[in-house]
């Protein structure tokens, strides 16, 4: 039982292989295989960026090319037009020959010389005796000129068709390597793809495999966790088990099913004391509450008393005042009066009339 225990107890808190946690196991294999998927996508991500960097190179080769054919042909152009279409080829060439005169004779050979103009009036129109032969070999040499332009038209032509003719073949043959490497390419994918299933369809298989034991595993540990559960101290509910080891701690929390009767009674005895004595302090209180009001009251009256013989000494001392200044008002007015009339008996009439004129205005 103590061996059983102790195997739960490693079980239940060894945070690394218990079942209630997180599964390293499974972390780490998920772990191993994104490692070996990053990888597989980063070693074909290379082999993707080395075949564009050689079709890359193998443009710019062709590009490359075609730029020095594209300048060989301008060089032979310019090379033909040198060598066979000099300005001595033309037909104004003898307007324009800066060797004229050198080339030039003398004013005039015979009778049928070309040279002579109309001005000179040495030859006129019928007259001219090589005037067949001349025109025989005009036609002759304007003949020799269009034929010599179809020959180098047709020479164009052909150099420009051979030169298409390179350039679709080149087309042609870069157009079927690009779709050989596009096929290849294909079927790396296709064989990744497969070899991907392939090994997910091995994991599927091994992880139901493993859900399958850990299944049984936890089972059998949920029947021994039951078995040690039904059999301990924590459903069984036994109060012995709460008792602490030492002093510090006489009561363990985490197994104290509750108090005993005589505990429970004790409290209720405690309560029901302290509800005495807080009945006791409250009719105290009520007593004092109701002392303090009657000395209120009792202060109110006599203050209202007090207040009210104070009213009344203050309306009497207020009539006695009020009747004193009445007297010294009529004793006032009956000397104004008298005095008034003693001084209106000691001045002369006619200042008195003076006077009393001036007041009345």
């Amino acid at each position: 039982r103590r061996r059983r225990e102790l195997l739960r107890r490693g079980r239940i808190f060894d945070a690394r292989i218990r079942t209630i946690g997180i599964d390293k196991d499974a972390l780490d294999a998920q772990v191993k295989e994104r490692k070996m998927q990053e990888a597989i996508e980063k070693a074909e991500h290379e082999r993707f960026a080395h075949d564009m960097k050689k079709i890359d190179k193998l443009m710019c080769l062709l590009e490359e090319r075609q730029k020095n054919e594209v300048r060989d042909l301008n060089k032979a152009l310019t090379e033909f037009h040198k060598n066979f279409q000099g300005p001595e080829t033309r037909r104004e060439f003898d307007l324009n020959d800066p060797q004229a005169l050198k080339k030039d004779r003398s004013a005039r050979v015979s009778d049928d010389d070309p040279r002579c103009t109309l001005s000179g009036m040495q030859k006129f129109v019928g007259e001219d005796l090589n005037h067949d032969q001349r025109i025989k070999f005009q036609k002759e040499q304007l003949r020799e000129w269009s034929l010599q332009q179809q020959k180098d038209l047709k020479n164009a032509l052909a150099d420009q068709k051979l030169a298409d003719d390179l350039y679709d073949k080149f087309r042609i043959e870069l157009d079927r390597k690009i779709m050989a490497e596009e096929k290849k390419e294909e079927e790396s994918r296709r064989a990744v793809c497969t070899a991907t299933k392939t090994f997910n369809k091995i994991q599927v298989a091994e992880l139901d495999h493993k859900n399958e034991l850990e299944k049984a595993q936890k089972i059998k540990d949920d029947m021994d966790e039951i078995t040690c559960l039904l059999q301990g101290d924590l459903l069984s509910e036994n109060p012995d088990q709460a008792i602490g080891p030492c002093s510090k701690h006489p009561v363990l929390v985490d197994r104290w099913k509750g108090m005993t009767q005589e505990q429970l009674a004790a409290i209720r005895q405690f309560q029901k004391e302290q509800a005495l004595e807080k009945k006791r302090v409250r009719e105290q209180e009520r007593r004092r509450d109701a002392e303090w009001d009657r000395q209120r009251l009792q202060a109110a009256r006599a203050q209202l008393l007090w207040e009210r013989q104070q009213q009344r000494q203050d309306q009497a001392q207020r009539r006695h005042l009020d009747d004193r200044n009445a007297e010294l008002s009529q004793e006032q007015k009956a000397k104004n009066i008298y005095l008034k009339e003693e001084e209106y008996s000691n001045i002369p009439t006619e200042e008195f009339y003076a006077q009393f004129n001036t007041t009345t205005r």
